[in-house]
């Protein structure tokens, strides 16, 4: 059970990594201030291929690792004495859910904004920019639940008796920090950071899970 838990916060942390990559090279538009929407859309067009890889990994597949590592994590950490993993669990699946609709809002979207722009393009820009607000609004710019599910499971394994690493603990607390605080409009940049400093929680819990075998964790400093 631990080596399923480690392999898909692997695929987590991989697949964070890819959309990381490439943001910064081939999905990248330079300075696209000054464009108008119909010039996003056509960036977006001429990489559709590359999209929906991009799309279908760091949300579709992300979603379904997600799934899987949270049932790991609860079967290892909950306590019948402790309500933490109760919560922090469905939080899991609520932000899985939301990680995979927004994957497939984005994708059909794309679909459906193509059909049209090949007679309204302005209308395309204006279906795209509409299901890009609705995308951002359930996982693609506000981290609250991802959040959430962090803090819980940090708090929880923090409880007497067994749990990770003190210093895995810490660091899911900045992380959870970083995605709560991007429901304050102000602070949505902070989703890069969310995104980044899970990457390396999501290794290090790869890390915990693979070092033991499929039994209880136990308090390590």
């Amino acid at each position: 059970m631990n080596k399923i838990g480690a392999c898909a916060a692997l695929t987590q942390a991989g697949c964070y990594l890819f959309g990381f990559a490439l943001l910064v090279t081939s999905m990248n538009p330079g300075s696209a201030e000054e464009w108008t929407s119909v010039q996003k859309l056509e960036f977006i067009l001429d990489r559709t291929m590359l999209f929906q890889i991009w799309n279908i990994v760091i949300y579709v597949v992300f979603g379904i690792a997600l799934v899987a590592l949270t049932a790991v994590l609860h079967r290892l950490l909950d306590r019948p004495d402790s309500i933490w993993m109760s919560i922090a669990s469905p939080f899991g699946f609520i932000w899985a859910g939301l990680v995979i609709a927004s994957g497939m809002i984005a994708s059909v979207g794309l679909s459906a904004a193509t059909e049209q722009y090949a007679s309204n393009p302005e209308q395309a820009a204006k279906l795209w920019s509409t299901l890009g607000v609705i995308q951002n609004g359930l996982g693609g710019g506000v981290e609250v639940a991802g959040g959430v599910w962090v803090l819980l499971i940090s708090l929880g394994s923090m409880r007497r008796g067994g749990g990770f690493p003190v210093w895995l603990n810490g660091l899911g607390l900045i992380v959870a920090l970083a995605g709560i605080l991007t429901v304050v409009p102000a602070l949505t940049g902070l989703g890069a950071v969310f995104g980044l400093t899970q990457i390396v929680w999501f290794l290090a819990v790869a890390a915990v899970l693979f070092r033991w075998r499929d039994q209880a964790l136990t308090t390590h400093s």
